[in-house]
């Protein structure tokens, strides 16, 4: 992922690291515990969902008739109300699955009951990245305490601070979380200028833009970045550029919640920070990184009326390297020697992968999950060939239909 170029050769790992990238060897004199031939297929770094509510998947093709605050208060607040730490355990591990399935392989997550969360990634071998959601119905009592124990919880998890939005968090307590970040001196992140009408509201009460009212805080003093970014201003992505902050795109969520369209090719203009994201199941509602991929890369083209608005590559990189970087996995970014060994094995078998004109393009524009034969994350292989290692997925199904039984009728 530092360019476009393919290369034929071979790929080591020994334990979670890439510990050889390069032209076929003889290995004669080495002993490894599986050699595979990959038979012309492609490796590439795993996808790096970078905004996504992994246990929402409870919500999925619950409320699609409601646009973002009616979806929110009609429909996910008052089931999100009756959520067990069982349930986020049950329905973060059908998240996972479909995480795999999908080549990718981490998420920055905002979402609560992390201790059963986090126990779920460990048991599945998935690389979870926590992003706190506190505001004024509460989390910023528990926030760092959540920073200090998950970032020492197990090297698959770890924890960045962050808070939901302006829009459910009091003056007082966005200069608490300019404080709590000062402290620590670390990035935060939160959802930021998703709807009109959200950016409309800051407006009143402070007379300012979402992200200048952040900057002005000290909020990102210490980086972090946003997600959905839809309704940005050219001052507000002034302001992202200067603090070096990450912009994370979830275009399927914004069509479906008639949020809006993000200006991705002024993002790219400007040459800033960009990842690629889901956001959650029930706005979605798939957790597909190739639809975000796709749309993020064809949605520009509308608006400029320009077929090549956006480089293809440059929203791969975005939803691979980008993503591990936003998230702080600078050591899963990219396949190097010494870097994490979270690989994706991408089926170049697949009719919607023939023929090889540009297989970037490819991966872009005609790939779903269909695609992805292998995913490994650690050096493990946790799915291969339609087949999960860690996942029992029959008795996850179960578990989490038994669990809707309690939220569906609301």
């Amino acid at each position: 992922m530092t360019d476009d170029k393919i290369i034929d050769g071979e790929l080591w790992t020994d334990k979670d690291r890439i510990s050889y990238i390069g032209p076929s060897v003889d290995v004669s004199d080495k002993k490894f515990d599986r050699e595979i031939d990959c038979k012309g297929n492609l490796l590439m770094p795993g996808l790096k969902n970078a905004h996504t509510h992994s246990a929402m998947t409870f919500s999925r093709s619950l409320a699609d008739e409601y646009c973002l605050n009616d979806w929110l208060h009609k429909a996910i607040f008052p089931r999100e109300a009756k959520l067990t730490g069982e349930a986020v355990y049950w329905f973060s591990k059908l998240a996972y699955a479909e995480y795999l399935a999908g080549g990718t392989t981490a998420c920055f997550d905002m979402y609560f009951f992390r201790e059963e969360n986090a126990k779920a990634a460990v048991e599945t071998g998935f690389r979870h990245v926590f992003c706190g959601a506190a505001n004024d119905f509460g989390g910023f009592e528990s926030l760092e305490r959540y920073y200090n124990e998950l970032n020492a919880y197990d090297p698959l998890v770890s924890f960045k601070l962050g808070f939901h939005a302006e829009y459910t968090t009091c003056e007082d307590n966005l200069k608490l979380m300019s404080e709590i970040a000062h402290k620590y001196e670390a990035p935060v992140y939160t959802h930021i200028s998703e709807t009109y009408e959200e950016v409309e509201g800051c407006k009143e009460r402070y007379g300012v833009t979402p992200a200048v009212l952040c900057d002005k805080l000290g909020i990102f003093d210490f980086g972090g970045g946003g997600f959905h970014c839809v309704w940005f201003t050219d001052e507000d992505r002034d302001i992202f550029k200067k603090r070096g902050l990450w912009s994370v795109f979830n275009a399927c969520s914004n069509l479906k919640l008639a949020s809006g369209i993000t200006p991705v090719y002024k993002f790219i203009e400007k040459d800033m920070k960009i990842a690629v994201g889901t956001d959650g199941a029930g706005s979605n509602n798939a957790l597909s990184m190739f639809r975000e991929m796709y749309l993020d890369t064809v949605l520009s083209n509308v608006e400029t009326h320009n077929a090549a608005a956006v480089d293809p590559f440059i929203i791969l990189k975005a939803g691979t390297a980008g993503g591990a970087r936003c998230m702080g996995l600078d050591d899963a970014d990219v396949l190097e020697e010494g870097k994490k060994a979270d690989i994706i094995m991408i089926d170049m078998n697949k009719p919607s992968m023939q023929p090889e004109n540009n297989i970037v393009r490819n991966i872009v524009y005609s790939a779903d999950n269909s695609v992805v034969k292998m995913t490994m994350i650690d050096g493990k292989i946790l799915y291969e060939d339609g087949k999960y290692t860690t996942i029992d997925l029959d008795e996850v199904i179960r578990e989490t239909n038994k669990l809707m039984q309690g939220l569906s009728d609301i």
